[in-house]
């Protein structure tokens, strides 16, 4: 695609574009394996275009903390608000079971509900991944500072939004890193082979398994 071409496309389009397309690559490259060139393609862009846009990896990276950060807040608010609207319920259980991250009863209904909202996220392929790659980056003195402060906002939304204990807040998130980690692993790769890592895939993802099947299927198709 020509940047002619590209000037036909409203900018706020192209930077989405630009932004769901660095965010796949960020999430199976990582930081530092990633390029704007490899980026550019992924997208559909010329590599000086994309820098003229956002001025460099560095920035680039910024945007995509950004975008992934509002989509998972925008999903954990939508459920909370819908829940409370609905009385805070507390349950009982979902006739579809256990949610994934959240394991029965620990957080109740809306641990259920907020579990099987950040699930559904990875069918935004590399979102989930390039979170994880910005926590890894705490040394850093730009991505490190909004990752942080990313997690902090998280942490507060289920203190204040959820009504999480501290406890409750811990294990959520520790539960949610655990998912990351599988999925950075590519653990499903192993899911047919080995019975160990079939009985962890399948506790942890539980009522959402086939959803995280078919994702890694098709990511593993585009490699």
């Amino acid at each position: 695609m020509t940047d002619r071409n590209n000037e036909r496309i409203p900018s706020a389009e192209r930077r989405v574009q630009i932004l769901e397309a660095a965010s796949r690559v960020f999430g199976e490259r990582g930081y530092f394996g990633a390029t704007t060139d490899q980026i550019a393609r992924e997208a559909g862009i010329s590599q000086p275009y994309v820098v003229r846009m956002f001025g460099g990896k560095e920035n680039l990276f910024v945007g995509v903390l950004s975008r992934s950060l509002e989509r998972l807040l925008v999903a954990f608010t939508d459920t909370i608000e819908q829940w409370k609207a609905e009385g805070s319920p507390e349950g009982p259980d979902s006739p579809e079971g256990p949610s994934a991250v959240t394991p029965a009863g620990v957080h109740g209904e809306i641990g259920r509900r907020l579990g099987l909202a950040y699930v559904n996220l990875i069918e935004d392929r590399g979102l989930l991944l390039s979170l994880m790659q910005a926590f890894s980056m705490g040394q850093d003195p730009t991505i490190g500072g909004k990752a942080r402060d990313g997690f902090l906002t998280i942490y507060r939304l289920l203190r204040e939004g959820a009504g999480f204990s501290p406890e409750e807040s811990r294990s959520f998130l520790a539960e949610g890193m655990l998912l990351n980690t599988l999925l950075g692993l590519r653990m499903t790769d192993e899911y047919d082979t080995d019975p160990a890592a079939k009985e962890l895939i399948e506790c942890t993802f539980r009522t959402k398994l086939q959803l995280v099947l078919d994702v890694s299927a098709t990511e593993g198709a585009r490699a």
